[in-house]
């Protein structure tokens, strides 16, 4: 195949929405798989749609994600400057040689002029098209407009004939024909590229062989290939993937919920998780199992095997696979994902200590097993560094209002009062013992126990909460519910 090289190129205009995120991460899979290159390059030549920080909110979501760019901002490179507005007298000079050779030319329309035109082709039941009206004017025409002080853009001669093919590794020939598409405009009037025209030009100069991206920008590739031709450039290879739509298969927005990385990151996703989700979205790895790395993905991943059909987003399926992360991921990897979380929950404070963290890392271990989430997670940590809390109201009705459950309870207090060792294993051992001698089931001392000392009627195992807890703050615990079940 030689020397891959593929690129993300996403606009500023907000934050790494997982659209972008998704084609960023085929594009790297393809440039590992291929032992290739993958460029960012910043197309910000569009000036009226920037947002301030959204440069390094793109950056920073693709670092948190671990793609990693081989040539861009940050990372440099031999075919820089990776910002499309640092690279202007490259457009200008490939718009002056189409000019020169024919195959563009000065357009003076005004926007009433052009709007008149779209109007009356309506009305004849067409498609908004240009007329080509400016397509042969003569010295004396661009003297007389440029004198009335209307300043031109640049527009593309079309063929007036015929079709253009696009060759697409992932959806096979797509024929466009030519007359539906007008003159359109490669240079604005203030000397700014449009999107078709610079795409190629910087594709060309940074050497791409394949361009990767959204489906949507399949309707612009003809017009693309037509440039290339024009040009004189080898034109890539184009895969175009499929687009993720909502549940209801209509286009994904807001209302769907999270659909930036940054959203996903605060709900409490971990990035492992998120990439793997990504993944399955328009892609199938070998095999039966959904859980992959981006390892594993890379070293699997060809275009020939992405879908056609549109991927649809599902966030159930990503929450599981995040507590399958959770689970499975080393202990530090979880904590340093999670301790955000435990700090805007009040559990630790910003300048934690180190008996801080470890007292996270103990208490997150046995806790992580049953969530789906980060911030699942430090939520339901928070009896193990709050004693201030509520019971759960179903478990007040189930457990503590039930016949007995104040005796048992004060029975079990007693007995893990009475223990000179208190360990798992000691603590587990009492209370069977206690349960035979006093002829009860085991739930009707297990579950009021851990609602008195939890608040909450499930959780990690019952003793392991009461040895991290510690034995003076269990009791403490236990004779705070026994004076709430007495007042009940």
């Amino acid at each position: 195949m030689g020397s891959v090289r593929v690129r993300f190129a996403p606009s500023p205009t907000g934050y790494l929405h997982i659209g972008g995120a998704r084609t960023a991460l085929f594009n790297w899979l393809f440039a590992r798989h291929n032992d290739g290159k993958m460029v960012l390059r910043i197309e910000d030549t569009d000036q009226g749609r920037l947002k301030e920080d959204s440069v390094s909110q793109i950056i920073s979501s693709m670092k948190w994600l671990g793609i990693v760019w081989d040539e861009g901002p940050e990372a440099g490179g031999e075919y820089g400057p990776y910002f499309q507005s640092q690279r202007l007298d490259g457009y200008r000079k490939e718009c002056e040689r189409l000019l020169a050779e024919g195959k563009a030319y000065y357009c003076y329309c005004t926007p009433e002029e052009l709007e008149a035109n779209r109007e009356a082709e309506r009305k004849a039941g067409l498609p908004p098209r240009y007329s080509g009206r400016c397509r042969n004017l003569t010295d004396e025409d661009r003297k007389r407009f440029e004198a009335e002080g209307r300043k031109p853009v640049v527009r593309f001669k079309m063929p007036e004939g015929g079709s253009t093919v696009v060759n697409d590794i992932v959806r096979g020939d797509v024929t466009f024909d030519n007359s539906i598409m007008d003159d359109f405009v490669i240079m604005k009037s203030s000397g700014i590229p449009t999107y078709n025209f610079a795409v190629v030009v910087d594709d060309h100069a940074m050497g791409m062989t394949h361009v990767i991206r959204g489906e949507e920008h399949l309707s612009n590739t003809p017009k693309q290939v037509l440039i290339y031709n024009a040009l004189g450039y080898d034109v890539p290879q184009f895969a175009h993937v499929p687009m993720i739509l909502a549940p209801d298969k209509s286009k994904l927005s807001k209302r769907h919920g999270a659909t930036s990385v940054e959203e996903f990151r605060d709900q409490g996703i971990l990035p492992e998780a998120l990439v793997n989700y990504l993944i399955l979205l328009g892609w199938s790895p070998e095999g039966d199992s959904e859980i992959i790395t981006l390892e594993d993905a890379a070293s699997q991943f060809t275009l020939e095997r992405v879908n056609k059909s549109s991927a649809i987003y599902d966030t159930t399926k990503l929450t599981w696979i995040n507590g399958v992360y959770m689970r499975e991921l080393p202990l530090d990897d979880v904590v340093e994902h999670a301790l955000p979380f435990y700090i805007s929950e009040g559990l630790i404070p910003e300048n934690y200590t180190q008996e801080d963290l470890d007292r996270v890392k103990v208490v997150a271990d046995k806790v992580r097993e049953r969530e789906k989430t980060l911030a699942d997670l430090a939520k339901a940590s928070s009896y193990f560094f709050k004693s201030a809390f509520e019971y759960e109201e179903k478990g007040v009705n189930k457990f503590f209002k039930k016949d007995g459950a104040l005796d048992n309870l004060k029975s079990g207090k007693e007995t893990l009062s009475a223990l000179d060792e208190f360990t798992v294993e000691t603590a587990e051992k009492a209370y069977r013992k206690l349960i035979e001698e006093s002829g009860i089931k085991s739930g009707e001392l297990f579950h009021p126990t851990r609602l008195a000392i939890s608040g909450r009627t499930t959780g990690p195992g019952l003793f392991d909460i009461m040895i991290l807890l510690g034995k003076d703050e269990t009791i403490r615990r236990m004779e705070r519910a026994i004076e709430y079940i007495e007042q009940l």
